[in-house]
């Protein structure tokens, strides 16, 4: 047997290639779009894949599953309360799926959504499963949150009951040998308190995770529903996103790599397109232009991407050069199809058109200690998350989150002077870029954030 995990840490999603020696064939679990690895690590192991499993429809990715089925043949399954709109086999409780010695057993696990299934994974004629792949049910440290498809005629508090009978009798009366594998690790949105560990032991959950105590239906169904944080601006659009017949990511990386001039990025941002600057927050600051949003490659590009662009939207790219295909898969990993091409040359093709061209400062947190002991201090406008803002901040700031920045903003000072900041230096640069395009024109950027302020040894206020 063999089973690998792949873990994309931008989207904190772990997908998972299981194959069988003997028949030389191959599973994908839960795959990422972009299939390629899958595709060279069934060939470094001399297998085929034949089959693609998705556990659920995800929220937080667009899955690979049609990428696979046009790319390799491969049959899709899911669980037999879903309904999609491409071809699939239903699979129910107590089905298998024999690739030769190994077999795949499904066990039915709705709560996460009402589609949810685990599978377990069994190697030769082992009676007890090697390894149970758990998709979004059983995280390590952590359980699927139920209100993310309210929508759909479960409440949150009707899908938290079936997870507290899935939990209980379909997965923890499993040996505590088995390996849990799940779909998400730490940073994920999907649970409040998922570990840095992407495996486990189900003896060791049973010990450590919380939802496997011994608690009644009644607390762990307030325990769960409660104090979730706001499921990402694209979790709805992803969920739908994945149940339907939709173009390929080859189809979509065709029509999204066209150079364009400045003048055609002109045009189509005067016609609507949101014009998308990838580069590092140093660069953006420096020089960028007016108008562009700033997310970067280098921090959670996909996550922010959908927190604050709608997935309809056209977007043009301004992109280090080079790096333009990997904004575009970034893009279509959350199912954000509509990119229409990016700036030849990059940044240099707007470098002599000062009319065009915006800057704003960054400052170290030294500078800004000493500016807010001046008479005419400026305000620090924090756009952290409320945990973030609550565990520490500094003092007299505001505190903003940067998913409703948009709309709070307008309650800001513009005759002031803004000192954005957030934990590091990354979402700072995004919020300045937004404020810019709100009007505001007196932002300086907190080079390093939150952990520089506190490196610098700046005051602390809880």
């Amino acid at each position: 047997m063999i089973l690998e995990q792949f873990y994309l840490a931008c989207l904190s999603h772990a997908s998972y290639l299981i194959g069988d020696e003997s028949s030389h064939t191959a599973v994908v679990v839960d795959p990422q779009r972009d299939v390629e690895q899958y595709l060279a690590a069934a060939a470094r192991h001399g297998l085929t894949i034949r089959h693609v499993v998705l556990t659920h429809f995800h929220a937080d990715f667009a899955a690979g599953h049609l990428e696979l089925a046009a790319r390799c043949a491969a049959t899709i399954h899911l669980g037999a309360r879903a309904h999609a709109d491409f071809a699939f086999q239903a699979r129910r409780d107590g089905d298998e799926l024999t690739l030769g010695r190994v077999r795949l057993r499904v066990l039915e696990t709705p709560g996460h959504t009402p589609e949810s299934i685990s599978l377990l994974v069994f190697d030769g004629e082992a009676r007890a499963p090697h390894a149970v792949l758990t998709g979004d049910t059983l995280f390590i440290g952590d359980v699927g949150r139920p209100d993310l498809l309210v929508s759909i005629g479960c409440s949150a508090e009707e899908l938290a009951e079936q997870l507290y009978a899935s939990l209980r009798d379909k997965l923890m009366p499993l040996d505590d040998a088995t390996l849990v594998y799940p779909a998400h690790g730490a940073g994920s949105a999907c649970g409040k308190n998922l570990s840095k560990e992407t495996s486990s032991t189900l003896g060791q959950q049973k010990r450590l995770n919380w939802a496997l105590q011994p608690l009644s239906r009644a607390q762990f169904v307030a325990e769960l529903t409660s104090a979730q944080p706001s499921a990402p601006a694209y979790f709805a659009f992803d969920a739908d996103f994945n149940r339907r017949a939709h173009a390929t990511l080859d189809t979509v990386l065709a029509r999204s790599s066209s150079p364009l001039s400045l003048a055609e990025l002109l045009r189509l941002a005067n016609a609507g397109a949101l014009v998308l600057d990838t580069r590092e927050p140093s660069d953006y600051a420096r020089q960028h232009l007016v108008g562009s949003t700033n997310i970067g490659l280098s921090g959670k590009f996909a996550h922010w991407a959908g927190e604050l662009i709608a997935p309809s939207q056209r977007i043009v790219l301004i992109a280090d050069p080079g790096s333009e295909r990997e904004a575009t898969v970034r893009l279509a990993r959350i199912g954000f199809d509509h990119v229409v091409g990016y700036l030849e040359g990059g940044a240099a093709a707007f470098a002599t058109r000062p009319e065009l061209v915006r800057s704003h400062p960054r400052i170290d947190a030294h500078e800004l200690r000493r500016r807010l002991e001046s008479p005419q201090p400026p305000l620090v406008v924090d756009v952290r998350t409320r945990a973030e803002w609550d565990a520490g901040h500094i003092a007299n700031a505001r505190h903003e989150p940067l998913p409703k920045l948009r709309e709070l903003c307008a309650r800001l000072p513009r005759e002031r002077e803004l000192v954005v900041q957030c934990q590091g230096g990354y979402r700072s640069s995004i919020a300045c870029s937004l404020l810019e395009q709100a009007g505001f024109d007196l932002l300086t950027d907190l080079e390093g954030g939150w952990n520089a302020w506190v490196f610098a040894g700046g005051a602390v206020e809880r």
